[in-house]
C-alpha cells in the first residue's frame, strides 16, 4: 500500500506541474497592443534622428516592430480565445485522464508490482555486500572451471595468507607461478607460503624458492631476510648476523621492515643491541602498511620474540612498549592490553617506566 501511495502521490504532482501553466490566461492583443507599437515606431524614428543608432539598427527595428504591430491589428478578437480555451480543455483532459492510466498501464507492464520486499540477507548476496569467506568462496568456484586462470591463483594466494590457510596458499601460489611464469615477487611469494605452512620453519623447499627469487634480483628483501632465517634455523648465527647485517646497511630511510631486521639480528648477535636498539615506534607503525602476508610472516615473529625475550628480562621498558604498541598495530587490543599489565607488573617500582607506559596507554586508547 505505501509503494501505491507514494506513486498517487507523484502521478497528481505530474498533473499539476502539466495543470498550473494551463489555468494562466495570456492576455490577447488589442487595442492597445497597436498603440503600443506604433509608440515604439515613433520613438525608433527619434532615437535615428539624434544619431543614438544608426540607419541599418533603426531600419531593422522598424521591420520588426512593424511585423508585430500587423499581426496585432489583424488578429480576430473571439476567435483566439476560443481555440486557446478548447486547446487548454484538451491538455487539462489528458494530464488528468490519460497521464495516469498511461503511467499505471506502463509500470504493470514493465514493473513488478507484486515484487516482495527483499530482506537484509538476501541482499548481501550482492557482490559489494559479500563477506570475503563468501567473495573466496566464489573465486574457488571460478578456478575449479578455469583451473589455468594464473591471475586468479595469484589474487586468491594473499587472502589464503590473511585467513591463516598457509596450505591453500602454497597451492594458489604453485599455480601462479606454474600459468604466470617465474618472477622475484612469485617465487618469494612461494617460499613465504611454505614457510608459513611449516609454522615458521624455512624448509628445504622454502629455501629454494627463495634463492630463486634471489637469483631474479639480488634485492629481493624478502629473500635476503629468509635466507638469514634459513642460516640462523641451520646453526649458523654469524652467517645470518652478516646477512642481516648487509640488509640493514642497504634499508631506506623509515623503511618499515628495518625495526624487525635489527631485532632479529640482536637474536643472533647480542653485541649489536647497543648499535642497533631495535624497532621503534616508527618502525613498527610504518610495518603496518606492509602486505598482509609480509605483516603476518615477520611482524608476527618480531612480536613473539620479543615478548619472549621480556619474560627473561622484564626491566626493559622500551621493550614493553614496543611489544605493546606492535599488537596495536596488528589489531590485537586485548592483546596489547594483556601485555601492558604484564608491564606494570614487571616495571613495579619504576615510576618512570610506568609514566612512560600510561603515556603509551592513553594514546593508543587502550584504557579500561
Amino acid at each position: 500500500m505505501t509503494l501505491w501511495f507514494v506513486m498517487a502521490l507523484m502521478t497528481a504532482a505530474a498533473i499539476f506541474a502539466v495543470l498550473w501553466p494551463l489555468s494562466r490566461n495570456r492576455p490577447l492583443a488589442s487595442g492597445s497592443d497597436v498603440a503600443v507599437y506604433r509608440d515604439q515606431l515613433d520613438e525608433i524614428g527619434r532615437d535615428r534622428a539624434a544619431g543614438l543608432i544608426g540607419e541599418a539598427e533603426a531600419e531593422a527595428a522598424r521591420i520588426e516592430v512593424s511585423r508585430r504591430l500587423l499581426a496585432a491589428a489583424d488578429a480576430p478578437a473571439a476567435a483566439p480565445a476560443v481555440a486557446s480555451s478548447k486547446r487548454r480543455r484538451a491538455v487539462a483532459v489528458v494530464a488528468l485522464v490519460l497521464l495516469p492510466l498511461g503511467a499505471a498501464g506502463l509500470y504493470l507492464t514493465l514493473g513488478s508490482p507484486e515484487l516482495p520486499g527483499q530482506p537484509l540477507a538476501a541482499r548481501r548476496e550482492a557482490p559489494g555486500q559479500q563477506s570475503i569467506p563468501e567473495l573466496v568462496a566464489r573465486i574457488e568456484a571460478h578456478l575449479e572451471q578455469n583451473p589455468e586462470d594464473g591471475r586468479g591463483w595469484e589474487v586468491v594466494g594473499p587472502v589464503y595468507m590473511r585467513m591463516g590457510r598457509y596450505d591453500d596458499a602454497v597451492t594458489a601460489r604453485r599455480n601462479a607461478l606454474k600459468f604466470l611464469g617465474s618472477s622475484p615477487q612469485r617465487e618469494a611469494d612461494l617460499g613465504e607460503a611454505l614457510t608459513a605452512a611449516a609454522n615458521g620453519v624455512v624448509t628445504a623447499e622454502a629455501k629454494a624458492a627463495f634463492d630463486r627469487a634471489l637469483k631474479l634480483d639480488a634485492d629481493d628483501f624478502r629473500g635476503r631476510y629468509f635466507a638469514g632465517l634459513a642460516a640462523e634455523q641451520d646453526g649458523r648465527p654469524k652467517d645470518a648476523a652478516e646477512i642481516w647485517r648487509k640488509l640493514l646497511a642497504s634499508a631506506p630511510p623509515g623503511s618499515g621492515w628495518a625495526g624487525f631486521v635489527r631485532e632479529s639480528l640482536v637474536r643472533v648477535d647480542p653485541s649489536a643491541a647497543t648499535a642497533a636498539p631495535g624497532p621503534n615506534a616508527a618502525d613498527v607503525a610504518a610495518a603496518g602498511e606492509m602486505s598482509p602476508e609480509q605483516r603476518e610472516t615477520m611482524i608476527r615473529g618480531m612480536v613473539t620474540r620479543l615478548s619472549e625475550r621480556l619474560k627473561q628480562d622484564g626491566s626493559d621498558v622500551d621493550g614493553w612498549l614496543r611489544l605493546v604498541r606492535a599488537y596495536t598495530v596488528l589489531g590485537e587490543k586485548d592483546q596489547a592490553r594483556a601485555s601492558a599489565d604484564d608491564a606494570r607488573r614487571a616495571l613495579n617500582g619504576n615510576d618512570d617506566g610506568l609514566r612512560h607506559l600510561d603515556e603509551l596507554i592513553k594514546e593508543l586508547g587502550l584504557e579500561g
